[in-house]
Formats: structure tokens, sequence, C-alpha cells
């Protein structure tokens, strides 16, 4: 199997606990925020603790803008093909092209019977399936002529009219594991989207399974490079490695280009439901994998591991291609946590000093993640606006801030780290995961820095509990603001202050010593 050169795409795979939903849509909303294309929920409509794939899929639809939504996968034996195909093309434009179709022929048959499901076996559902795909395609082909007519034995369509069509041409991914699955979805679907921990042998099993999608393809007569393989995957960031995606974003990044180059999966999501996962994912391992994967197919015969030490080794220019983004000046509160004027500033940088590719890039993914931070700080305002307006309760407020990265990062090692290092907390590993230790050991001259910059972390971590402190008062005083509104621009003032200055001060050493040793 070759890479087949389609586009790189990264998505979430969210669990859709009905025990918190503020907390699902929250996620969601982190996904899009964080950069990831699309978001995606399991769909099991047995089973009561979650909630229903569609009504979700269409609740973040309206709550966000960007990010593309799919089931994963949808259960077909207990949503009809015309319906289920008229739902997709319906949300597809209500949300402007965003609803792609993940489909399953069905799993866990006593609960599907139980729901009034019929039982099939396995043969039967894969007929099933294929039987279903048909009338989709035929409900959004209305550019054919004449009603839909479908005689299969599971599903029967006889004058049933077209469409609506869909605002775009709708992908169908089909979750398969089984021969007969994938000769189906080579046939007839767009997509192939298993899970990783699905295959007993991990990815040694990719060849032999694309083998067979392939087969399907060209039995019936298609390119199978036209079809897109995906991976749900599931594994953990850590400082060193234990095994596959299981180690610092780095190893990610090289095993995930791997699977592209090697085995021609292009489609990424990750099951988790941890915010911090999340963020690491989207803003660290995605666009590494995307440029590894952009500068392999452009260097015939090299792999990524090969592409990597090549980009590594390769020098730069010498002038720092960041911009820290300036204090903005404006103070809300009459409170001051901090004297700004007595903030030490970083030794200058050696003269001439070359500053290679992944260096330009560690200085600017510190901006990049203090960006995220400077738009939760503007979610944090429109909440309060929310609140104020009676569009959400103070309830719902505080569970938008407990899934945003500021309130789940504890400041102790910074907001950078909040995106590179996969344990934080205050009283554990703070020497071997922050990125300050290697800065000091770097350049002894950062020490006054790190030191204000801690401080200044501890101060900004009291500061975000005291917002959610005045929205538990709100909810016992109801209509009562002036807490909630200090604690808001007291929280506007430090933060961005803060921002500004740690950019100002360690943008230019973290493009000269990375955020681990050895990096550069």
């Amino acid at each position: 199997m070759t890479d087949h050169g389609h586009e790189l795409a990264f998505g979430g795979f969210l669990t859709p606990d009905a025990g918190h939903p503020d907390q699902v849509v929250a996620l969601a909303t982190l996904c899009e925020q964080a950069g990831l294309d699309l978001v995606t929920f399991q769909d099991h409509p047995y089973q009561p603790g979650f909630l229903d794939t569609w009504t979700l899929m269409s609740y973040v639809a309206a709550a966000t803008d960007r990010i593309g939504l799919a089931g994963n996968v949808l259960n077909l034996p207990l949503r009809q093909p015309v319906v289920l195909a008229r739902s997709v093309a319906s949300l597809d434009l209500l949300s402007g092209g965003r609803v792609e179709l993940g489909l399953g022929a069905g799993a866990f048959w006593d609960a599907i019977e139980a729901t009034g499901g019929r039982r099939l076996t396995p043969g039967a559902a894969v007929d099933a399936l294929d039987e279903a795909i048909q009338v989709i395609r035929e409900v959004w082909g209305t550019e054919r002529r004449g009603m839909i007519r479908v005689a299969g034995e599971h599903y029967r369509v006889v004058g049933a009219k077209r469409g609506p069509a869909p605002a775009h041409p709708v992908g169908i991914w089909v979750g398969a594991y089984k021969p007969r699955m994938l000769r189906l979805v080579g046939r007839a679907a767009d997509g192939w989207l298993p899970s990783l921990a699905y295959l007993p042998k991990g990815p040694d099993e990719l060849p032999a399974l694309n083998a067979l999608v392939d087969e399907g393809a060209r039995a019936a007569g298609r390119d199978p490079g036209a079809i897109r393989r995906m991976l749900n995957v599931t594994g953990t960031f850590s400082r060193s490695s234990t095994g596959f995606l299981a180690g610092p974003p780095e190893q990610w990044v090289e095993e995930l280009a791997g699977l592209t180059l090697e085995h021609g999966v292009t489609t990424f999501i990750l099951g988790s439901d941890e915010p911090r996962a999340i963020q690491l994912f989207a803003q660290e391992v995605a666009p590494a994998v995307r440029e590894l994967v952009a500068a392999a197919r452009t260097t015939p015969g090299s792999g990524a591991r090969a592409v990597a030490e090549e980009r590594a080794a390769a020098g730069g220019p010498t002038t720092l291609a960041v911009t820290p983004t300036p204090d903005p000046g404006v103070r809300h509160s009459a409170r001051r946590l901090w004297d700004e004027t007595t903030r030490p500033t970083a030794p200058p940088p050696p003269a001439g000093h070359v500053y290679p590719a992944r260096g330009q890039a560690a200085g600017q993914h510190l901006v990049d993640v203090h960006d995220h931070l400077r738009q939760e700080l503007a979610q944090v305002r429109d909440l309060l606006d929310q609140v104020r307006r009676g569009a959400v309760s103070p309830g719902g407020a505080r569970a938008a801030l407990n899934a945003m990265t500021m309130r789940q990062n504890d400041w102790t090692l910074g907001a950078y780290c909040a995106a590179y290092c996969t344990v934080v907390t205050q009283h554990h590993g703070l020497e071997d995961a922050s990125i300050f230790p290697h800065l000091r050991r770097s350049d002894a001259g950062l020490g006054p820095v790190l030191d204000r910059l801690e401080q200044e972390h501890v101060v900004i971590h009291g500061v975000v509990e005291s917002v959610d402190r005045a929205l538990v008062e709100l909810i016992g005083s109801p209509g009562d603001f002036t807490a909630l509104q200090e604690a808001v621009d007291l929280l506007t003032d430090t933060l961005l202050s803060h921002l500004s200055y740690e950019e100002h001060q360690i943008v230019e050493p973290l493009a000269r010593h990375g955020f681990f040793p050895g990096q550069l």
C-alpha cells in the first residue's frame, strides 16, 4: 500500500455523555478552536447513558462555524436509510457543507433487537449495508430522473422521491474489518474508517486489510486511490516511549506520518475526552505530521524518519521571524496583582545566531498557544454577556469554563507546557516535564525571568479560580453581576499582560534552545 496523496485531516472522537451534555459541547467547540478538521461521536441509540448522536451533531453544528461533523459510526440497523439520507443532506445544507456520513453495519445485536431493530447474521448485515448505501446515493442523486426504486432484501424503496441533495459531496465512510465488508468499502464507499484498537496486530494488519479494499475497488472498476483511508487512534502522551502512540509528541508525529507514507492513512481521529490531549494533538502533532508528510512527498524515496532528520539538521535564517504579541495597554480593573515595572528582562541573544526551521517553529508555537488562550479569554467575556442576557445559566458558564485550557492548566508550568506536557500538576514532574528547567540549564541568564513567570503563573491560577467562585456566588445571588464582572476584568488584565511579557522574554530563547534537550 502506498500513499495516495490525499490531503491530511485530523479529528476528535468524543463520548456523547448524557450526564454532562455541556461538557460534550464544550469539548466539540474546543476541537474547532484548537484547529481540528473534524469532530465525531460514537452512535449507540440503545444506550440511555448517551446523548442521541444525530441530535448532538445538529446542536454542535449550530454551536460551531468551521469544523466538520460525523457519526463514528452511525448504527444502520436503527436508522432507516431514506430518512438518514435526508437527515444528512438537511444538516449539510444547514451547516454549510460540514457533514460526512460514517456508517456501520451494526453490532451489539441483543441491544439492537431489544430496542426494536432486526437481528441480522453477519452476512445479512453486510448485504443490508450494501443496499442502504445504494438507497442513500439514490436519495442524494437529484440529477437523476424518476422515482427511487431499490428492490433489496432488507431495504425496499418503491417510488420515493429524490432529495434534498447535500450542500457538498458527502463522503460515506464505513467502519469495516472482515473481508466481505472491506471489499464492500472498495466497491461502494468513499472511505474506510477502522479503529486501531480493534486491530489485534496494530498497524501490521493494515497492508492485508488495505489489499482487500483495493480488491473490491478494482472489481467494481474503481480507482483504489480514490478511497480515503482513515483511522481512529488512541494513545498516551508521555515523556518516554512505552509503545506505539505512547510517548512524546515527536514520537506521535513520526509514527502517524509513517502510517500515511507506508499505509496510505490520511485521516487520523483521536479518541479522547481529555482537553489537554485534544489540544496537544491539534496544535502540536497535526501540524508537524502535515509538514513531515509534505516534505516526504516532495522527497522521493525518503521515509518519515529520514525526512525528520534531514529537516532537523538543516540550517535556517539568522533573523527570528516570530513576532511577540504586544500588551494591549488597556486595563479594565483598578486592582494590580503585580508591579510590571519590576519585571526582569532576558539577556540579548548572541550576535549572528542561526535559527533553524524547527527553532522558528518552537518560538511560533508559544505565540500560537497563547493566541488560543486569548481566544478563550474572549469566550469568557462573551459568556459573561450571555449570562447577563439569560442566554446561558451560571452553571452552563461554569461547565464551559471548566473545559477551557486556562482552567485545565494549573499554570505552574505555563501556557506553553499546557500544549507540550502530558501531566501538569503542582506537585509532581515539575523538574522533568517543564521546559523551564531546560531553559535554565541552557541559559543561566534567563533565571530571573523564569522565576518571575512562575510567580505570575501562580497568580493567574488564583484569578481563574476567582472567576469560577464568582459564578458559584451568582447562582446563590442571581442578578448581582458585580463580583463576576470584577473577576473577569481582572483576569483580562493579568492574562493579557502576562502572555505578552512571556512571549517577549522567551520566544527567542525557545527558538534558540528548543523546548526540550536535543530538539534542534
